[in-house]
């Protein structure tokens, strides 16, 4: 089944026909081409990328061959997926508006959703900068004008910061997957701020000593032993070696903790919540402070924040959250969500995503941003609705 086949165009309830004719114009003008994904996606790329939450949400089912597919949840990644199969040229900017179906507390579970992909634009500061303006414009082809809440975060400078902070690569992975989930990283943090457990995976004493050992050859060894008594196969799930890396991760994770200044540091950097236009300040503030830098992550907030400026955005109604990210794990950098007021469901929500496309097959690095809108909320702001 080709990836541009199958219907993107379709109007469930009519609720945002009125916003189509507007949105095609301003795709039209910026220059993105108009793409339609099959409902039916495979399932396997979501599983793989999109993160826990999405993964909860999702509408899963069998195709004719046993394949998992699942309902259009998004259009990223079949967008991603179109471009990679039509082998197309770059830069390239794509253009959609359809239906897409996940559960969601207290809303319907088909929606509609319209926005752009941007991929393989070098300069990523300026391709940010554009797809927040560009977001701004859709609200305003919807109608919708302002006051507006627009809160940006940034990924790459978290990892940024963990990275400063030499912790262990299990760590900072764990917390990566924390982040933008304020319950799952403050239970992550509590984790990096108690004392090591003596025996904190209850192992078996042998294992123990090996592990204490850092002898990775003889733990896999030993492993093998067992499995071997055990009766399982060699080929039957993860090799003795896998698992024993997998072990000395773990204790790792268990044995480390974080000294109390850098834990400060940590929850210091992720409290930071300030205009966008006074973050470059604050976080070399920081950097002085605590001699722990930011490095390309800073710079690249400081040209994204110059390039708004240029483009004529206003940047009054942006504020930066350090802990600010997006549920869905593929972002990489940028990540901004658009509301009508504090504490309400975003209207818009959006970032950057460099990782994906060369993930889902693309032959190399592909650089990618982009933004979707949530028609069905929009249409619901626009006629005062909760």
């Amino acid at each position: 089944m080709s990836l541009l086949q199958g219907s993107g165009a379709a109007r469930p309830g009519g609720i945002s026909a009125p916003f189509d004719a507007a949105l095609a114009a301003l795709f039209s003008e910026l220059g993105a081409v108009i793409v339609e994904t099959p409902l039916l996606q495979r399932a396997e790329p979501y599983l793989d990328t999109a993160g826990e939450d999405l993964r909860r949400r999702i509408f899963l089912t069998r195709g004719e061959g046993g394949e998992t597919l699942c309902l259009r949840p998004d259009f990223t990644i079949p967008v991603c997926l179109a471009h990679i199969e039509g082998a197309a040229g770059l830069p390239r900017r794509y253009a959609y508006n359809g239906p897409v179906f996940r559960q969601r507390r207290g809303e319907a579970a088909e929606f509609r959703q319209a926005g752009i992909e941007n991929l393989g634009e070098a300069d990523r500061a300026t391709a940010d900068a554009h797809a927040l303006a560009e977001a701004l414009a859709s609200l305003r082809a919807c109608g919708l004008e302002g006051p507006l809440v627009v809160t940006v975060g940034d990924q790459a400078l978290f990892e940024a910061f963990l990275t400063a902070l030499d912790l262990p690569a299990g760590w900072q992975r764990r917390l990566v997957r924390c982040f933008g989930r304020d319950d799952l990283l403050e239970a992550a943090l509590a984790a990096l701020s108690r004392e090591a457990d003596s025996d904190p995976l209850g192992l078996d004493p042998a294992v123990r000593a090996l592990l204490r050992a850092g002898d990775a050859a003889a733990l896999a060894e030993h492993v093998r032993g067992l499995m071997e008594e055990g009766g399982l196969p060699p080929n039957r799930g993860r090799s003795a070696e896998e698992i024993a890396e997998r072990l000395i991760e773990k204790m790792a994770l268990a044995n480390t903790r974080l000294r109390t200044a850098y834990l400060d540091r940590l929850r210091a950097f992720l409290a930071l919540d300030c205009p966008l236009a006074e973050a470059p300040a604050r976080l070399e503030a920081m950097e002085a402070e605590t001699g722990l830098g930011f490095g390309a992550a800073l710079d690249l907030l400081r040209a994204r924040n110059a390039s708004l400026v240029a483009a004529g955005v206003d940047l009054g109604a942006f504020r930066y959250r350090a802990a600010f990210g997006r549920t869905l794990d593929y972002y990489t950098g940028l990540v901004f969500e658009i509301a009508t007021a504090p504490g309400t469901p975003p209207l818009v929500g959006g970032g950057r995503y460099d990782r994906l496309v060369s993930y889902l097959g693309a032959p190399g690095p592909i650089p990618a941003v982009g933004f979707a809108l949530d028609l069905d909320r929009i249409a619901a702001a626009r006629e005062g609705r909760p």
